[in-house]
């Protein structure tokens, strides 16, 4: 009998040896993310049925009893934090950061098997106390999804007996469970990458993940320790954010906390959070548009550079929200200042996406449709967020209809529509099958054109003033007939395109056993990820060698190439005339 290698021997000691060790249990990283997709989608299917019942309220008020001003806060309380924290935050870094990372540096798996595995369950328990709210006396709590004290504890907040203590519970152990991952992503990316991986060969989809993550290890604990604080006030009757407060004509045993301390506390994860979100998908748009566009990514390093600017100066903005708080004026003028300058990174990004599709030999194909929507919607969306950076504008048009259509064009559409190019990108390595085309791109038109007309109008209602957060808007004389009209036709639309996300379901659960089986690299692609021996990659990925990189993550279409790619595991061996301009561009990161 032959000797078994040190490999074969590892490999017979850590593969799955059952259903729940493969599926369950499982250790994988490619099972992981699988299991924080599924997770996060279907939370997030919860948050999208809440937006429609809120929808339901403004575009036909009083038309359905079931939902009443209680109710209504609690769905927009829930939206919200659902959306941003459980949906966005979870899978983007536990989904595609732990699919994407092992994978596109050449590693076996995440250098933390184990905790890799605890994040996730951890992850699916803070989802399980998250929604155990909707059950308890009082409901979930209707405080706001930023849950400012004091409002957020007192009593005739809806939700603020057990609704809010399980919402801060929860909180609380999601920051736990994104800690055990993402120190997980941090440690493999600095410590794992493969022979010949320098960090200016990684993908840009791995440092959007990787800058991301690093912000949020810092961010977090801000959050952590502002729900701690507040769990106690509202438990045992400190008063760390409460002051002496009269609540329903009797004075309360509170005194000496300050609310604003909360304000900071939360903004100072809050903002990051936004480029949290923002970060993974510019990696992943990244990707995408120089895969289908065949043309490499013009400008690497600056992009790299960009990234980390953007993580840098997103910690020292978040006092923008706070205008409303009585800021010194020189504060308000520095945070307007610092606003404006990280739409200079941001800008330089968009002028490469550019930049990398023209004269681009592009192709159509779904992911290529999402990844060019993202661009044009953050784009949008990033110029009235040059509005609301200033100052003497935003105390006119904050607390508006143009923040609800500002904010969900940059932190709820834009990565939504990377995540959904992403996962029509990978879907084939991570199942072997294609997605429906056709679905696809029936999915895309309704999604991205539904949701300009949902969002759009949005700011004209701002324009008039219309206040966000609002149950009914029956006393407001200002605001004229026609906003409700407009009103109950965004309400329609946003109920189309939200039935819609059930075609894109439909597109997952079918094609992922019934779909066209997919060939290892279906998009001609030059990242790790797509040379592996199998698809989907099995149990270690690699097999007994791990891969050697030898260029960057981007040579397509180079000049005297046979094919119009050049994966990074490809060792060039023909000298060619063409041949030193491919050994200089692989270099060149």
């Amino acid at each position: 009998m032959m000797a078994q290698t040190p490999y074969q021997e590892s490999l017979h000691l850590h593969d799955p040896q059952s259903f729940w060790t493969k599926y369950v249990w499982s250790q994988d990283h490619k099972v992981i993310a699988i299991q924080y997709v599924i997770t996060a989608v279907s939370v997030g299917l919860v948050a999208l049925v809440l937006s429609g019942l809120m929808r339901l309220q403004l575009g036909f008020p009083g038309s359905f009893s079931f939902i009443d001003p209680t109710s209504y806060y609690q769905y927009v309380t829930m939206h919200g934090m659902i959306m941003i924290i459980y949906l966005l935050t979870a899978l983007l870094l536990g989904g595609f950061g732990n699919y994407l990372i092992p994978l596109m540096v050449g590693a076996r798996d995440m250098v933390f098997p184990f905790v890799n595995m605890m994040s996730y369950w951890v992850y699916l328990l803070s989802v399980l106390v998250l929604m155990a709210s909707f059950f308890v006396p009082g409901g979930p709590t209707g405080a706001g999804w930023t849950l400012y004290p004091p409002q957020a504890i007192l009593p005739g907040t809806p939700g603020s007996g057990a609704g809010i203590v399980l919402m801060l519970v929860s909180l609380i152990i999601f920051i736990v469970a994104f800690t055990m991952g993402g120190l997980n992503y941090v440690t493999t990316v600095l410590q794992a990458r493969t022979r010949g991986m320098t960090l200016m060969r990684m993908p840009l989809s791995v440092w959007g993940i990787f800058t991301a993550t690093i912000m949020a290890l810092l961010a977090f604990p801000a959050l952590f320790v502002g729900c701690v604080m507040l769990l106690l006030d509202r438990v045992v009757g400190s008063s760390f954010f409460m002051p002496a407060v009269t609540s329903m004509g009797q004075q309360l045993d509170y005194g000496g906390g300050s609310p604003v301390l909360f304000q900071h506390l939360f903004w100072f994860f809050g903002h990051p959070e936004v480029y949290i979100v923002a970060l993974p998908a510019f990696g992943i748009i990244s990707d995408l548009i120089s895969t289908h566009a065949r043309k490499n990514i013009f400008g690497y390093r600056v992009m790299v550079w960009a990234i980390v600017a953007i993580g840098v100066i997103s910690f020292i903005v978040w006092a923008h929200h706070m205008y409303y708080s009585g800021m010194n004026l020189y504060l308000g003028f520095f945070f307007a200042v610092t606003t404006l300058i990280i739409a200079i990174p941001t800008a330089i990004k968009v002028y490469n996406w550019v930049l990398t599709l023209w004269h681009g030999n592009i192709h159509l194909s779904v992911p290529m449709l999402f990844a060019i929507a993202f661009v044009i919607t953050f784009v949008i969306g990033g110029l009235t967020g040059l509005f609301l950076g200033n100052v003497a504008v935003d105390l006119q048009l904050g607390d508006t209809y143009f923040v609800v259509a500002h904010f969900h064009m940059v932190m709820g559409v834009s990565p939504i529509l990377a995540i959904f190019g992403g996962i029509y990108h990978w879907f084939p390595k991570a199942t072997g099958r294609m997605l429906n085309d056709t679905l696809g791109k029936l999915h895309f038109w309704v999604t991205f054109l539904g949701t300009y007309a949902i969002y759009f109008p949005m700011h004209y209602l701002g324009f008039l003033g219309v206040p966000r957060r609002y149950y009914n808007f029956e006393s407001f004389e200002f605001i004229p007939p026609s906003a409700q009209t407009l009103q109950a036709i965004i309400t329609v639309v946003a109920l189309t395109v939200g039935v819609f996300q059930l075609v894109f379901v439909f597109n997952l659960a079918w094609s992922a056993f019934k779909g066209k089986r997919a060939d290892g690299n279906p998009w001609r692609a030059t990242t790790l990820e797509w040379q592996t021996p199998d698809t989907p990659p099995v149990h270690g990925n690699w097999g007994p060698r791990l891969p050697v990189v030898h260029r960057w993550a981007y040579d397509y279409s180079v000049p005297g190439a046979d094919q119009d790619f050049l994966p990074q595991n490809l060792e060039l061996v023909v000298a060619t005339a063409g041949h030193e301009g491919q050994r200089a561009q692989g270099s060149e990161a």
